[in-house]
């Protein structure tokens, strides 16, 4: 097999370009890790959610006083090794200091701080349900899991069927009136795998999640309410996405566009791909926004490989590569990484053709046709 090389510039010049030039394709490569499902912008933009921080932290506590002017003390312990009743002797950070009647702080601490953040107030009532989010880390783990202390980096560690708890016990608290219990729900939601999400199926009403995502007050969490509805919906809402996708295409709208076409997929299956592949892949009029959004699409449901089988996607795919040979590097990360390699004699045409291929694009056909070889794959 013929090597090759970035054209221009060095290896690290190429990436360089690569991450300028191809945001998105970061994404395409990563999926940013095993958690935070990529489909959900802004909370891949936030990422330390009230989960996080709660996951991250080695001690976590419902506190209030007593009295008017009296200190914090513990009123429900949530992780860790505090008593019921001790007082909040360090530091209490945050800006939600108010504590409602019937109401506590919610306090976490991690090893290396010097006192507490509060993370907002919280019903009392609402102790065993932290608790139990706090342990779906337990659920199927092994050592490295329970490892400690955890951090924001390594919070999102969770196996698949601890996510699938965390996410049936989130349901129910999605836009409850308590502002902390329902940021912490949605960025639950927001950032777990999406396969994870199955487990609403029949567990919530797909008329409250439309109701959701028409709030023009909660556009911040629109994303992963359509991902939400893709999996709690039926033949209304499939119907309804198809509506809000021409919508959105007719005037070009990306915002949430990539969670409204996996919300689509997943509820009408691989007959929606053609479709994709016409409209959008075929369409020389669609916004490099649009295409992004379609592949990233694409990309989550060929990973969970469930409602599209990942073959079909791989279908997709090579009709892209062949409708956008300029774009093609999109792609070839994440065939390499699902072990694809049939599209190793096309990338070498479209190297070979195109002298001035945009760099970035060039690195990512390289680095694919350099896995190919390694994997024993011999282009003629």
């Amino acid at each position: 097999m013929t090597r090759l090389t970035p054209g221009k510039g060095t290896r690290a010049a190429a990436l360089k370009r690569l991450r300028s030039s191809l945001p998105i394709l970061l994404l395409l490569i990563s999926s940013m890790g095993a958690a935070a499902c990529p489909l959900c912008y802004e909370a891949a933009r936030q990422m330390l959610t009230e989960g996080t921080r709660l996951d991250a932290a080695d001690r976590a506590v419902l506190a209030a006083p007593e009295a008017d002017g009296s200190p914090l003390q513990v009123v429900a312990v949530v992780k860790g090794k505090d008593m019921d009743g001790a007082i909040i002797a360090d530091p209490v950070a945050g800006n939600a200091m108010t504590v409602p009647a019937g109401e506590a702080l919610l306090l976490v601490h991690s090893a290396a701080d010097a006192g507490w953040t509060s993370l907002g107030s919280i019903p009392r009532a609402y102790a065993e349900w932290l608790r139990a989010i706090v342990a779906t880390r337990e659920i199927g783990g092994d050592a490295p899991q329970r490892s400690w202390p955890m951090t924001p980096a390594t919070a999102d560690i969770l196996t698949y069927a601890g996510w699938r708890q965390r996410v049936a016990l989130v349901l129910p608290y999605l836009e409850i009136a308590n502002p902390l219990a329902a940021r912490l729900a949605w960025g639950e939601l927001a950032r777990a795998p999406y396969a994870a999400i199955d487990v609403a199926r029949s567990k919530i009403e797909p008329a409250k999640v439309t109701g959701w995502i028409d709030d023009p007050r909660l556009s911040s969490r629109r994303a992963a309410y359509l991902m939400l509805l893709g999996f709690a919906g039926g033949a209304v809402e499939a119907k309804g996405l198809g509506a809000r996708l021409e919508a959105a295409l007719a005037f070009h709208d990306a915002r949430d566009l990539a969670a409204l076409f996996a919300a689509d997929l997943q509820l009408d299956g691989a007959s929606r791909v053609e479709w994709i592949e016409t409209r959008v892949f075929g369409d020389r009029s669609r916004t490099m926004p649009e295409i992004e959004a379609a592949l990233l699409a694409l990309k989550v449901l060929g990973d969970a490989n469930g409602a599209v089988p990942r073959a079909r996607i791989i279908e997709a795919y090579r009709s892209f590569i062949k409708r956008r040979p300029a774009m093609a590097g999109f792609v070839a990360p994440q065939l390499a990484d699902w072990g694809y390699w049939d599209a190793a004699a096309d990338y070498f045409a479209i190297v070979k053709a195109s002298p001035e291929l945009d760099p970035a694009s060039h690195f990512a056909i390289t680095v694919y046709l350099q896995r190919a070889a390694e994997a024993g794959v011999r282009i003629q």
